[in-house]
């Protein structure tokens, strides 16, 4: 029996600023942003939309009666709670209206967080193979107005539905684990924006590739030749090129010229959206689907994962026969599409806005599943 992805989507807020524009307005050469860290645009989100809103507007992309009924784990991955009790995977069970009698709950580990839940879904449904599980990976990475972090800003969530006998992909059982207690990125309790070593955040994130790289050819006896693609943890578009191009130096022509452009086809959608950090990866691979002429059934897909702090994992997973039909390309182009470009004033007026939930207000964004009201401390969306 294969287990894997039968479906999947993302969605981003509908406002986002030119990389050229905020490059002009910092005076800086536009080619840094560009160019130096791979970015056109940078979506953005108002204070009355968070991870729950991003959440359930990429998951009714996917979900119909069945999977509503068959669903009986649902599980975010963030490092953007909203609670630091409730998890936001219990509220979005109600409004996508899952069966009841469900298990939600969420998971932290920086960017890592969706990669873990994706492996415990793949073994619940190993078990039980009449059910699915619903992983959402939902963000919004801020760093703060004229931070070096600034231009690696961006927001949206990615849901996967997983089951038995998938129409997408097929989980591999290769597996490669590593964990590091390394501070190249935190967040206090209580700090609005994280702690970044930038530096040694880049030699972390490189680092862990390599040494997960070579374990993989020690316990797989995998090589380049294995893979029709790589995909990466994309917090800025150049990061995982630097990190593929680190190893596959080692590589043919051959690999080395299929590989890359396979990556440059992975990161279209992250070029306009920007760092999603739990669904960077997964965007990363809607993007490399929905994008590629190359891929064709029973292609090997490598995936690498990295969660600051760090954990990272490398895995694979295998193309299903007829896999485009059930893609959501058409959607999500036509979600780009229809964005509001904002001038650099409007965003950062945007971002100094903050929701504050010790006050009871009503709000009128009419983007689904944005905040309605504020009562009682409660969040109340629109449904």
């Amino acid at each position: 029996m294969n287990v894997g992805i039968d479906k999947i989507s993302f969605y981003s807020p509908a406002y986002y600023i030119d990389m050229t524009e905020l490059a002009d307005i910092r005076k800086v050469d536009p080619a840094k942003f560009h160019v130096g860290i791979g970015q056109d645009q940078m979506a953005l989100a108002p204070k009355t939309q968070d991870i729950v809103t991003f959440a359930a507007n990429a998951a009714q992309n996917i979900l119909g009666a069945d999977d509503l009924a068959e669903i009986d784990t649902i599980i975010v991955a963030t490092e953007s709670g909203i609670d630091e009790s409730k998890a936001s995977a219990v509220i979005l069970h109600r409004l996508l209206g899952i069966q009841p009698f469900a298990r939600a709950f969420e998971i932290k580990e920086a960017c890592y967080g969706a990669t873990a839940g994706l492996q415990f879904a793949k073994e619940h449904v190993a078990l039980h193979p009449d059910k699915k599980v619903l992983v959402i990976a939902s963000d919004i990475a801020k760093y703060g107005l004229k931070s070096g972090g600034e231009p690696t800003q961006g927001a949206g969530a990615v849901a996967m539905l997983v089951s038995a006998d998938p129409k997408i992909l097929t989980f591999e059982d290769d597996n490669v684990m590593l964990t590091q207690d390394i501070y190249d990125f935190w967040r206090p309790v209580g700090y609005a924006f994280p702690l970044v070593d930038g530096p040694l955040s880049n030699e972390t994130y490189i680092q862990s590739f390599q040494k997960i790289w070579e374990e993989n050819k020690k316990q797989n006896h995998s090589s380049f030749s294995d893979y029709a693609a790589l995909t990466f943890h994309i917090p800025y578009t150049k990061m995982g090129k630097k990190a593929l191009k680190s190893v596959l130096k080692n590589g043919t022509e051959d690999e080395q010229n299929r590989l890359l452009s396979r990556y440059e086809e992975s990161i279209v959608y992250s070029k306009k959206i920007g760092n999603m950090y739990t669904g960077s990866l997964y965007l990363g691979l809607i993007s490399l689907l929905e994008n590629s002429t190359a891929l064709q059934e029973n292609d090997r897909i490598g995936l690498f994962s990295y969660g600051s702090g760090s954990v990272a994992e490398f895995f694979s997973m295998k193309l299903v026969k007829d896999y485009q039909k059930y893609l959501k390309k058409d959607l999500h182009e036509k979600q780009l599409a229809q964005r509001t470009k904002l001038s650099i004033g409007q965003y950062e007026e945007m971002f100094s806005e903050t929701l504050d939930t010790s006050e009871d207000k009503k709000f009128y964004d009419k983007t689904p599943y944005s905040i309605s009201e504020i009562k009682g401390t409660i969040r109340h969306y629109n449904e």
